[in-house]
């Protein structure tokens, strides 16, 4: 049987280490494929065209809108963030597993759209570690961390929405664990029916005649 990619949508607290767990499960595993987003803002120096995001313009970003182009996006910022649908499914129907790195406004859409996607949350063990990693970059003004912890409050009031709740207090540890947990959601039942149903023509065919 042929093996169906599934869609996992991971979330988190910023400073909690979700890009890189992302990024660490792409490179040891080459069934993962992670999706790269479309955003109306403008590129970083360091960021390039179709490896961080495809860059659009908002008429063209409203255009992958009407024509359906996007199974889902939201305004974060003044700009327009989205998932662009046909690079998805042509992961999925190659039996890749396709990440999508989104927040939770997001990730209800995709939960509306496609039922049997998985939701995993990335978290710090405790606030305070949060409140470390995001101080120990030292690339932001205490202002912004200060907003960046506010915006974890609210997002933490829908946690219980996804499937799994991820720890990220060993790296290590923690890749491993997403990659066990996607690889027992390939093993449910409702994933597996197609094999199922074919057991039982076998097993129909095997007793004809007794």
């Amino acid at each position: 049987m042929n093996r169906q990619g599934i869609l996992i949508v991971v979330s988190g607290f910023s400073g909690a280490g979700k890009g890189t767990i992302m990024k660490e499960l792409t490179n040891r595993h080459a069934q993962y494929a992670l999706s790269v987003s479309a955003t109306t803002r403008q590129p970083r120096p360091e960021e390039e065209e179709g490896v961080a995001y495809f860059f659009k313009t908002v008429p063209e970003f409203e255009r992958m809108i009407e024509q359906e182009e996007l199974i889902e996006y939201a305004c974060y910022v003044s700009n327009y963030y989205g998932t662009p649908r046909r690079y998805v499914e042509e992961r999925l129907a190659e039996g890749r597993d396709v990440i999508l790195e989104i927040e939770i406004q997001g990730a209800r859409k995709i939960k509306e759209r496609f039922p049997d996607s998985v939701l995993l949350f990335v978290t710090t063990k405790d606030a305070k570690t949060l409140e470390e990693r995001l101080t120990g970059r030292g690339t932001e003004e205490p202002q912004v961390i200060r907003q960046r912890l506010a915006r974890a409050a609210q997002e933490a009031e829908g946690i219980e929405e996804y499937d799994y709740l991820v720890i990220n207090d060993d790296l290590d540890d923690c890749v491993a664990q997403v990659h066990r947990i996607i690889e027992s959601e390939h093993l449910r039942m409702s994933r597996r029916l197609e094999l199922v149903n074919h057991i039982r023509e076998d097993l129909q065919g095997l007793t004809k005649g007794e």
